[in-house]
């Protein structure tokens, strides 16, 4: 969330027209071409840089002041900051056919570096990607390891290693692999000297101290990004940036990147414990290759971090700089045990350790998801049961942290990519959802893409019913996180909950012990097996439903629902189809009061309900005693009129001996006096608040099953005629036009028409409503001779000249 100034600014950026941009690019073209670049010039660049960045499309800037930003941007003598703004705006009109910037080596290093972003931004349109890494690759070549160019250089190659692996040939390969071996492992244990110095100052005042620990105490080891000082020498930076790149270093130059083996009979290793203790002692004597040298060295930085992590910082700072490659180093581990399986047994000991360490501290929480990684994609090499890891990682982290949406995107991230790791263990991920849930609930508007792509994944045949009642009740688990956070005995210093909504009887309802079992159901940790009717919980949390995170919430719902059902229905048998489909019954009055919510999931509801009837059509016949239920019913009509116009349109559809044979006459005269009861309550004129108002698609679609189910049964055909005729007259009248309007009366008119004039020939209604699988054939709508237009023609003339030979 933006500040009021921030969003004021963004808008007016965003009703900026074509026009003005081009006088204020005119503008700032006079600008760029004085000798002098002052002040004005940089209060126009950061104004073009926001009007061009608040957009998701690209603005148009005008060719005149293109050339010029380019033109800055390679000038020597110009002021750093109008560079970077310069290569911001370059950056964000990427890609773009009027960028002409070329790869100078003439350059300085930072210009270098801010002419390459530009370039990368550009994609590989003319294997840009390629230019900047020979360009750095050179600078490389020619320059000591202690260069001042690499280190702004540098960064930029690890960016095209990620872009295109295929750049660097087998020499260059190894020139870097050596390269930063030497950064890694021998950089300065000395602090930097002052950029400046007093003439006062004495010489051994100007002597730079040693390099600190987090904890202030002196380092003994080597260098690294764990180490502290006032200033920084030129190979300290290089082994920063080091190590930000060595992930990526280590994927491209490893067996897999290039295809190449630095150890002896890999494959025998794999799985097996003894080879890796073996391959520990086996390559620890002999001169090591460059691509191994670095790995070995990078195992040795990994394990001095994770010794360094357990030292206490002494700023906040620096604390939360120890998490980050605390999670970078484990993920560095499990690249290099991937590569070469000798480290695996080196690394199990300290990380079993570290997860220890970590796993009881709430602030360290984003590290235990590398941890897990690491052990799912091992833990079985190494003869090592990691149960415990996973079972903490899915019962507790999303029950104390799933208000930190960092953390719930990296969880939901993990889930997705780590499933073909998973194996055995994906039965704990299937039955922790109601768990992930909870990230869901908290933060739904950015993960619901995220949950939409794991959900095939989570949906199983035994929690699926459990799994759609959590989905329905995905808004209220929103107001009951909200109300567990007001109710923490330590409340962060800045509230995570909506102030401004006051909801005194909820949070006394939440700590009312007498509702604690429905609360600890809706928050509990795994599948239960069971479900709990919630509705009690609906009335005490309404005054929630106003919450805009629970507003967000139900805006997600149907997309998930949506999601859910095109998952389920590969995995489900029968028996679950029907089950699914009481549950859509059920639940379709048992929904959380959120505004617009019961619409917008009624509408879903509706269309999956057809989708299973598709699927299983004989449904009908083995539901009907609970469809009868159902339709027997016209409470809440109007509010669930998408969800009956469906279950009255598939029992015309599929109560048949065409898609059953257990079907009977009995059966079909049951639902014909159940929806001619309905059709007869639901058009009455008198006003009533149990008879609301209904829409005239259900009236039309209780008119049309009521005639197919008269076609299959040819006693129900006087009846049905004379209850169409009925339907015809009583849209004429002025009480219906005010019920239906104007438009509603004549469509339901218009089809009591058409059925009456069906059900006058029954074999033509029965060949017209009841179609046989010939008829629904792809074949009968292709072939001329058979085409169905033809046949309804054929139809339509019988259907005329019979109906002008009947008496009036």
């Amino acid at each position: 969330m933006f500040s009021a100034g921030a969003e004021s600014l963004l808008h007016q950026a965003r009703e900026i027209q074509d026009e003005e941009l081009k006088k204020f690019c005119s503008r700032i073209s006079k600008l760029l071409q004085a000798e002098d670049l002052g002040p004005d010039t940089l209060d126009s660049l950061q104004r073009l840089f926001l009007i061009i960045s608040a957009t998701k499309y690209n603005r148009r800037l005008e060719k005149t002041c293109v050339d010029l930003l380019q033109a800055t941007l390679g000038l020597a003598t110009c002021p750093e900051q109008l560079q970077v703004l310069c290569a911001a705006i370059l950056r964000e009109m990427s890609p773009s056919d009027s960028l002409s910037l070329v790869w100078d080596h003439t350059q300085n290093s930072r210009q270098l570096n801010l002419v390459a972003s530009v370039l990368l931004a550009q994609g590989d349109r003319n294997e840009e990607v390629s230019a900047v890494g020979q360009g750095v690759l050179r600078a490389l070549e020619s320059r000591q390891p202690e260069g001042p160019s690499l280190r702004y250089l540098l960064p930029i190659m690890a960016k095209v290693v990620v872009l295109s692996p295929g750049t660097l040939q087998e020499d260059q390969a190894t020139l870097l692999s050596k390269r930063l071996v030497d950064w890694l492992r021998y950089a300065s244990l000395q602090q930097g000297l002052p950029h400046s110095s007093s003439f006062f100052s004495t010489p051994r005042a100007r002597q730079p101290g040693p390099i600190t620990e987090m904890d202030g105490a002196v380092a003994t080891d080597f260098f690294t990004v764990l180490s502290t000082g006032h200033r920084f020498t030129e190979d300290q930076w290089l082994n920063v940036q080091a190590f930000s790149m060595l992930r990526a270093w280590l994927l491209h130059s490893g067996p897999e990147g290039l295809g190449t083996l630095d150890t002896d009979d890999r494959s025998e290793q794999e799985g097996s414990t003894l080879s890796v203790i073996s391959a520990t002692s086996s390559s620890a004597g002999r001169l090591l290759p460059p691509r191994e040298r670095l790995r070995e060295v990078a195992f040795e930085y990994c394990q001095r971090l994770i010794e360094q992590s357990n030292r206490r910082a002494l700023r906040k700072g620096d604390s939360d700089l120890q998490k980050a490659c605390l999670v970078e180093a484990v993920l560095v581990l499990d690249v290099l045990c991937r590569q070469d399986p000798s480290f695996l047994y080196r690394s199990f000991s300290c990380l079993k350790a570290l997860h220890g360490r970590v796993r009881g501290d709430p602030a360290s929480v984003r590290v235990l998801l590398p941890l897990a990684r690491f052990f799912l994609s091992h833990g079985e090499a190494a003869a090592v049961d990691s149960e415990a890891v996973y079972q903490h990682l899915f019962t507790r982290i999303p029950l104390e942290q799933f208000h930190s949406p960092m953390l719930a995107f990296e969880f939901v991230q993990f889930c997705r990519d780590n499933l073909h790791l998973f194996g055995g263990h994906l039965s704990t991920l299937r039955l922790s959802f109601p768990n992930l849930f909870k990230f869901l609930a908290w933060n739904s508007p950015p993960l619901t893409s995220e949950f939409v792509a794991l959900l095939p994944a989570l949906v199983d045949a035994g929690t699926a019913l459990e799994m759609l009642h959590a989905l329905l009740d995905l808004p209220c688990l929103t107001a009951v996180l909200d109300l567990q956070l007001r109710s923490s005995p330590a409340p962060s210093e800045r509230p995570l909950w909506d102030t401004s909504l006051r909801a005194p009887s909820c949070l006394e309802a939440f700590r009312d012990p007498k509702f604690q079992g429905l609360f600890q159901y809706l928050l509990r940790p795994k599948a239960s097996g069971t479900t709990e009717r919630l509705v009690p919980l609906y009335q005490l949390l309404q005054p929630m439903a106003g919450c805009a995170r629970v507003a967000q919430c139900a805006e997600a719902v149907p997309t998930l629902l949506q999601a859910f059902f095109s998952a389920v229905t590969q995995v489900a048998d029968g028996a679950l189809i029907n089950q699914l489909a009481l549950l859509l019954l059920g639940r379709s009055d048992s929904l959380y009061p959120a505004p617009g919510y019961a619409a917008r999931v009624h509408s879903v509801l509706s269309s999956q309900f057809l989708a299973l009837c598709t699927l299983k059509p004989s449904l009908v016949v083995e539901l009907a005693r609970d469809l009868l239920e159902f339709l027997g019913s016209v409470n809440g009509l109007r509010s669930r009129a998408s969800l009956v116009t469906s279950v009255v349109w598939a029992v015309g559809e599929y109560l048949s001996v065409a898609y059953d044979r257990r079907c009977t006459v009995e059966q079909i005269n049951k639902f014909f006096e159940a929806l001619e009861a309905l059709l007869f309550e639901v058009t009455q004129c008198r006003p009533s608040a149990a008879l609301p108002r209904c829409p005239p698609k259900v009236v039309t679609a209780l008119m049309t099953t009521l005639t197919k189910l008269a076609s299959r049964s040819q006693d129900l055909i006087p009846r049905a005629s004379l209850l169409l005729s009925k339907m015809r007259t009583l849209t004429q009248s002025p009480a219906t036009g005010s019920m239906h309007g104007e438009e509603g009366a004549e469509a339901i008119c218009t089809r009591a028409t058409e059925l009456l004039t069906l059900l006058k020939m029954p074999s033509v209604a029965q060949f017209v409503l009841t179609p046989s699988t010939e008829v629904c054939s792809p074949r009968y709508h292709r072939d001329v001779n058979t085409a169905l237009p033809l046949a309804l023609r054929t139809v339509s003339q019988l259907v005329e000249r019979e109906a002008g030979l009947l008496p009036g």
